[in-house]
């Protein structure tokens, strides 16, 4: 792992919430907000290049008070510059890895903005760089697909393949929200016994009882794609896929599958703006901000 800093400070950026808190200090920060703008492999239609600046844009509209407390005032955040992502994704991966440590090393939480779903894997080596290759940790995978393929388009780093890359590196698997994915996938699903509930079976008794199974991690990484909501929510997105998560469902199980466990890391992938069309930056940047206090509940 490299130990010098790849990170600039050559273009400006907002910083998380930058309309109502400074950029806390890393050392001070409860959450550090790493903006990872990878489009290397997307499939359907583009634009994931440009999800982590307009959230980080758009969650200077969001409300301080969520309900409770001004959150963000209790739980200060610190936003680097984004990584670059004008490199080869192996340099990627290893950038993205440094930064994760490095929040992790001064007790912060890393908090992900995607880019295409592949940037997960690299929170997952910064993960495994800090943790060690053999603790338990379990990933929420919330998506519309289940991500499991072997390759994609001639690659093992596709979007669609991050979960399968995940689960070699012996990170457990449940999955919310999966309704478009090939045989291969279901295969591997089954063989492996991989727990999911599935968008088809996403009914106000299953979600109102769904629990983790016994045996999964205490330590968890929370992946959220845009796409595992339902395309009515958030429309803004490479391949928005009917029978999905609503939000008020999406919230409650973010909270009941974190509680009592500790988040050592969440992500928010494949938010792809539309032009003139506000609504889904600003709902990204309010599920970023829902998330981040899911991971601080004791």
């Amino acid at each position: 792992m490299s130990n010098t800093n790849p990170m600039t400070n050559e273009d400006a950026q907002p910083s998380f919430f930058e309309s109502e808190i400074p950029n806390t200090a890393p050392e001070k920060a409860k959450f550090h907000v790493i903006g990872v703008p990878l489009e290397a492999t997307v499939s359907y239609s583009g634009g994931t290049a440009a999800g982590p600046l307009a959230i980080l844009e758009a969650s200077s509209q969001l409300e301080l008070w969520n309900g409770e407390e001004e959150f963000a005032l209790n739980y200060p955040i610190h936003t680097p510059p984004m990584i670059d992502c004008n490199q080869d994704v192996a340099s990627v991966f290893r950038d993205t890895a440094y930064a994760v440590s490095a929040a992790l090393r001064v007790n912060a939480i890393p908090f992900l903005l995607g880019g295409e779903h592949t940037v997960t894997y690299g929170a997952l080596l910064g993960i495994r760089d800090f943790y060690g290759e053999e603790e338990p940790i379990g990933i929420l995978h919330f998506d519309a697909h289940a991500d499991l393929r072997f390759s994609y388009e001639g690659s093992e780093w596709s979007h669609a393949c991050v979960m399968r890359r995940a689960y070699e590196r012996h990170f457990k698997l449940f999955q919310i929200g999966t309704r478009a994915y090939c045989k291969e996938e279901h295969d591997f699903r089954v063989a492996h016994a991989i727990p999911h509930l599935n968008g088809a079976d996403l009914s106000s008794e299953n979600i109102a009882n769904l629990e983790l199974p016994p045996d999964f991690p205490q330590k968890v990484y929370v992946s959220f794609d845009i796409d595992g909501l339902d395309s009515s929510v958030i429309p803004a997105t490479g391949t928005p896929v009917p029978g999905g998560l609503m939000w008020r469902d999406a919230l409650y199980l973010l909270k009941k599958l974190t509680s009592g466990r500790k988040v050592v890391g969440m992500d928010v992938v494949e938010l792809a703006p539309m032009p003139n069309f506000h609504a889904s930056n600003f709902a990204a940047a309010a599920l970023v901000y829902h998330m981040m206090k899911c991971a601080i509940r004791k």
